[in-house]
């Protein structure tokens, strides 16, 4: 599976870093007309953007998100009211919400949830001095709420046991072939942001095209499957984390690893720990015992103290940089398109 763990200044680890801020203005026109809707919200503590909305992004050229250097996050995405694009800017202990297109309205009333209202960071308590130390540094760590599924649900089924590079560069070429330009200023320029397909254009992608951008047989059968009940997917977010977790392991080639994955984003789900990872288990057993070759059983054994919040904890652990040597070479890439 994709491991997304190695911080890089310049990208974001889907579980523990920031969203990279590009030396450029990433290629966005200015607004030419007044946003379609605008919100304010006066969050409560401190927030960081780019922690809390960095598990969103899908590699630096994510065609659905990107963060340019004004300190604003752009995000494209399909809500149950169509597709929109939403700018988030914070200043001065208030966040300014923009939004474009018939998603517009959805994307602001979600908008305190996507910046983790409804999580509850007070009630984690550190047990190592490691991840109190982490915590201390990164105040402003919320956990998302997306209220979506299948857009976290896609990208995971894309980052099954392949490359980060290789998943990043899946999603990329099918959402930009597939998709549609991004509502508003963010759909237009150089480097047009897009909204991600509609499920029914997903279910029509041919065979070819699937294999052009590098996905295998089985990851696209999955997602195919997952498509055709895509509104049933969608009501997971009614749920509670274990049962929309359920609901979505019903799909063939759901695994839990992917259904983790998707309600850490979709639910904010701050118990749903990783498993079947292949880096992660190193990562939480070096940071808290040592033990650079700890298996799933071994890293539930040490989360057990943050029963509750193992999602935060290994966010923090990933935050606090602390993770052993590489000892091997990296995963090979391997481009089926090529082939």
């Amino acid at each position: 599976m994709a491991g997304r763990f190695a911080q890089r200044p310049t990208r974001t680890t889907v579980r523990g870093g920031h969203a990279g801020v590009p030396a450029a203005a990433a290629g966005i026109p200015r607004q030419a007309s007044a946003p379609a809707r605008v919100r304010r919200w006066v969050p409560q503590g401190p927030l960081d953007l780019g922690l809390v909305l960095g598990p969103l992004r899908r590699g630096p050229a994510d065609p659905t998100f990107r963060a340019t250097a004004d300190g604003s996050v752009w995000r494209a995405a399909r809500t149950p009211a169509g597709p929109g694009t939403l700018r988030v800017r914070a200043y001065g202990g208030e966040v300014l919400g923009e939004a474009w297109g018939p998603g517009a309205g959805w994307l602001l009333d979600q908008l305190p949830e996507l910046l983790g209202a409804a999580d509850d960071p007070d009630a984690f308590v550190p047990r190592h001095r490691l991840v109190a130390l982490a915590r201390h540094r990164r105040p402003g760590l919320r956990l998302t709420r997306t209220g979506l599924v299948l857009e976290s649900l896609i990208p995971s089924v894309l980052e099954q046991k392949v490359t980060t590079d290789e998943a990043y560069r899946a999603w990329r070429l099918l959402v930009r072939r597939f998709g549609e330009p991004a509502p508003g200023p963010a759909g237009l320029g150089e480097r047009p942001m897009f909204v991600m397909p509609a499920p029914r254009t997903w279910a029509l992608i041919p065979s070819w095209e699937w294999h052009r951008a590098g996905v295998d047989d089985k990851r696209a059968s999955t997602i195919l499957r997952a498509v055709r009940v895509a509104a049933r997917l969608e009501q997971a977010v009614g749920l509670d984390a274990p049962e929309a977790q359920a609901r979505l392991e019903l799909v063939p080639g759901v695994g839990p690893w992917t259904s983790a994955e998707v309600v850490q984003r979709s639910h904010g789900a701050a118990d749903a720990v990783t498993v079947g990872d292949l880096h992660l288990p190193g990562i939480v057993g070096w940071a808290l015992a040592g033990d650079r070759h700890a298996d799933d059983a071994e890293m539930l054994r040490l989360l057990e103290p943050y029963a509750g919040q193992r999602h935060r904890a290994a966010r923090l652990i990933l935050l606090s940089g602390k993770v052993p040597a590489r000892r091997a070479p990296k995963m090979p890439r391997v481009d089926i398109g090529l082939l």
